[in-house]
């Protein structure tokens, strides 16, 4: 991280086996934008560095030119590689059986980055710049792996696809946090895609120790599962290779499109077109066939679909030998790209001519347009938030701490904000808190519409992660926080300002009462500000922008939450259309899709042994006692204990209880109740698809509000980088966690938790679906976990007091802070008058 921000968590496990395969290179299209990998850095404003442009357009938003924002590539060194291909066996690096012994050693040790900072919290910091090339160098010098660099060349190579941090077990990090251990090795998680070979895979290692790597072991999903080379995610290269290949196949359209859009695809200049890819590729395991929707390259191109669908297959690791399988156009499907131009050169083809776009003011644009008719001004700032008196929190490198908040985090490539050691006045709540995964399931006419099944987490969802601007991704006062990432690239990339900090007023106290005297006065008026301090990123995936917030509030309170904002995913309009969504503009129609977001919540609250239980409202019908004969119906608490993972796992479709409930079964407060913690979903969550329906399968977790399990080290997340290509055999199945429905009595707990919204897109969504009332996420909420509201150690309410009732001439305004806040609010003291009398 960088003195103007902070950092970042981790994906699921891969394994080994003896046969390995290939990978390309940076970024993916949906939403890629360069190398991604893992540090977080704390600086001053960065210079931008402008990128060009690309002579073509990018597929899924970024295979062409990156605007606005900065990515600065940290080049790695120039390490000797050997071309061999692995034919190796276990034994090379020290494997016996299902076991992960000691991995084998480097005969020449990387040179050392410098280590990260003592302080506890960066066992869990993102690597450094330093450390990713030093894990990139130590493999691209084992021969044995036969790695090639990501960018340019075959796609039937080996390359190093991600490098992230690979956090330690829980139980190493409660030894060395909690009692004093030793402190767990700093290692890494590389992804590598091993496609020169006969039979290609992909396999993930743990390399250490950091900062200089000497050794590398292969990690294993739970089950033991290879991975699939067809369940890779896609790269730049491969993206590269597919516009190759479309160019040359659009050539006989070139009249069609020239005629009807005004644009074309190959030998273009300025009028281009481009595309937009679907996944999953294909409609089963193995498959990689990807629908393509061709789309006019100008700004917003997300909504200027050309109405010509084009699906690819390009399993083959030799691009000489994809094909073009079938074409969609205005309604109607085509066996080649031959039989469509033949159609529209006799004439027989049932054409839709698209008006040329104008050059200003595009309806897909954020030019101003319009006016508001009330005539108040737009045209000056609005309201800011400043920091009168400085920063009222800490940032020591990946250490936060805010009121009585502690907490460690980090910004991990594959699926973003990961939080931990989550303590309130010293006491620890929570090991984890983090992104899993989040998920947009379209219907539609078109056949992109109904393939469209996005799981972002396979497309970098953590390393697209492109910079704040100050003063509308964040405030101004914000420290600002640059990311480093090693993903789909050939060292680390930069992305300055990913990461912001700031304290937040909420615009509504805290706490307040106004203690009237019910004539004309008051006894007392108090109130405490209402403040929270957010950890900010964002997450550009294609065409949607996710803003991922945790917020802390000072009376104990944790909020996740998440806005959807960006382009919606638009398909051709045609009047079967309809059913699917609505016309948003001539001929674009806004699809309809549920979002869902899953989250990780690790919870310890005062201490390891948990237990769960739901809590709601009965009603019962008793005589009254001081009334013979009447009777009185009235609520009272139903408590469940949950005593099994079964029990404790609430499906959509079912009322979920309003009160669930964490807690320690050994330890109660000062009145008795066991310290508890509550989880309080925001949230409109549906199901996506029927249970167990192909594609379902992959985001099992997609079915339940809640559901809790037992913490096991081989169940650290609840997808993978690999579901989106292969969600029908998906490597990490979340049911499996549920299986053996273990029992969660006094047991170390995860909630996982969903929280989601139905998107039908309107009018209204362009240029951009707006945040408001597009936010959901849950709290973590005390629940007689503390003697009283902890916020009272505050020093920021205030308190005012009449000295001469009924005149009220005469107040005493008791405040733990200055009498004014400073110039940035008023000039002026606080005052308060009271009285509400009839003139």
């Amino acid at each position: 991280m960088s003195p103007e921000g902070a950092p970042t968590p981790r994906t699921a496990r891969g394994l080994l086996s003896r046969r390995v395969g290939c990978a390309p290179t940076p970024c993916p299209a949906r939403g890629c934008g360069g190398g991604v990998g893992g540090g977080v850095l704390l600086r001053g404003p960065p210079s931008p560095v402008p990128r060009g442009a690309p002579p073509r357009p990018p597929p899924r938003g970024r295979v062409g030119r990156e605007r606005g924002g900065e990515r600065r590539r940290e080049r790695a060194g120039s390490p000797r590689m050997w071309l061999l291909r692995l034919g190796w066996a276990l034994a090379v690096l020290g494997i016996a059986g299902g076991s992960s012994p000691s991995p084998s050693p480097s005969p020449s040790p990387s040179p050392g980055p410098t280590a990260p900072p003592p302080d506890k919290a960066s066992i869990f910091a993102d690597l450094s710049p330093a450390e990713l090339r030093a894990v990139r160098t130590f493999l691209m010098s084992r021969p044995e792996l036969g790695l090639s660099p990501s960018r340019g060349g075959p796609l039937a190579k080996n390359t190093l696809f991600l490098v992230e941090l690979l956090p330690p077990k829980k139980r190493q990090a409660l030894r060395y946090l909690d009692r004093g251990g030793p402190r767990p090795q700093r290692q890494a998680r590389a992804v590598v895609f091993f496609g020169g070979q006969v039979q290609p895979n992909v396999t993930e290692f743990a390399v250490g120790p950091l900062p200089r790597p000497s050794s590398y072991r292969p990690l294993r999903f739970k089950g033991g599962r290879a991975v699939p080379f067809a369940a890779r995610p896609m790269t730049q290269l491969e993206y590269e290779l597919l516009h190759r290949m479309l160019a040359e196949a659009m050539e006989p359209l070139y009249r069609l499109l020239r005629d009807s859009t005004g644009f074309w695809y190959h030998n273009c200049s300025r009028h281009c077109l481009t595309f937009s890819d679907i996944a999953p590729r294909g409609l089963a395991p193995g498959e990689r066939r990807s629908w393509l929707v061709l789309q006019r390259f100008v700004e917003g191109f997300f909504l200027h679909p050309v109405g010509l669908e084009v699906l690819v297959d390009h399993r083959d690791p030799d691009p000489r030998r994809w094909a073009v399988q079938q074409l969609w156009y205005n309604g109607q499907y085509f066996s080649s790209p031959q039989e469509l131009a033949e159609r529209y050169e006799r004439g027989t083809l049932a054409v839709v001519r698209l008006d040329e776009p104008p050059s200003r003011q595009l309806f897909s644009s954020y030019e101003p347009r319009g006016h508001f008719t009330t005539g108040t001004p737009t045209e000056v700032h609005g309201a800011k938030v400043c920091e009168p008196q400085g920063r009222r929190y800490r940032l020591r490198g990946n250490r936060l701490e805010y009121a009585g908040w502690s907490l460690a985090f980090r910004l991990r490539s594959s699926a973003g904000l990961q939080l931990f050691d989550l303590r309130f006045n010293g006491e620890r709540l929570a090991y984890e808190v983090s992104v899993q995964e989040a998920v947009a399931f379209y219907g539609g006419h078109t056949p992109a519409a109904m393939q469209t099944k996005y799981m972002d987490a396979g497309w970098g969802m953590g390393s697209v992660t492109y910079e704040l601007a100050r003063g509308i991704d964040c405030p101004e006062a914000a420290t600002y926080l640059d990311a480093h990432h090693l993903y789909d690239a050939d060292g680390p990339v930069r992305f300055s300002r990913a990461i912001c900090v700031f304290e937040l007023p909420t615009g509504v106290p805290l706490r307040r009462h106004f203690d009237s005297d019910f004539q004309g006065g008051f006894h007392f008026y108090a109130g405490l500000e209402g403040q929270a301090l957010v950890l900010r990123t964002t997450s550009t995936v294609y065409n949607y922008d996710y803003i991922w917030d945790f917020l802390l509030y000072p009376n104990g309170v944790m909020e996740a939450k998440v806005h959807a904002t960006g382009y919606i995913h638009a398909t051709f309009y045609t009047p079967q259309g309809r059913r699917y969504g609505s016309r948003v503009h001539s001929h674009v129609l806004g699809n309809l899709h549920t979002h869902l977001v899953h989250y990780k919540v690790d919870l310890d609250i005062a201490g390891t042994g948990n237990s769960f239980e739901t809590m709601d409202v009965r009603f019962e019908n008793i005589s009254n006692p001081w009334s013979p004969g009447a009777r009185v119906v009235q609520p009272w608490l139903h408590r469940q204990p949950r005593r099994s993972e079964r029990q404790a796992a609430f499906s959509f479709g079912k009322a979920l209880p309003r009160y669930l409930l964490f807690y320690n079964p050994h330890r109660r407060n000062r009145w008795g109740h066991p310290r508890s913690y509550r989880i309080q979903h925001s949230s409109h969550a549906g199901r996506v698809l029927p249970r167990g329906w192909q594609e379902e399968k992959g985001i099992s977790w997609g079915r339940y509000h809640l559901a809790v399990t037992r913490h096991h080290e081989n169940e650290p997340t609840s997808s993978s980088i690999y579901t989106q290509n292969d969600p029908w055999e998906p490597l990490v199945s979340f049911e499996g966690f549920l299986r053996n429905d273990e029992s969660i009595e006094d047991q170390d707990l995860v909630a996982w938790v969903t929280v989601g919204f139905l998107h039908v897109p309107h009018a209204e969504d362009i240029p951009n679906t707006a945040t408001p009332g597009n936010a959901v996420g849950f709290f973590l909420r005390p629940f007689n976990f503390f003697d009283e509201d902890p916020s009272v150690a505050s020093r920021s309410p205030v308190i005012v007091r009449p000295l001469d009732p009924p005149t009220f001439s005469q107040l005493e305004i008791q405040r733990w802070t200055p009498a004014s806040p400073g110039p940035c609010v008023a000039p002026g003291p606080f005052t308060y008058n009271g009285t509400y009398r009839q003139e």
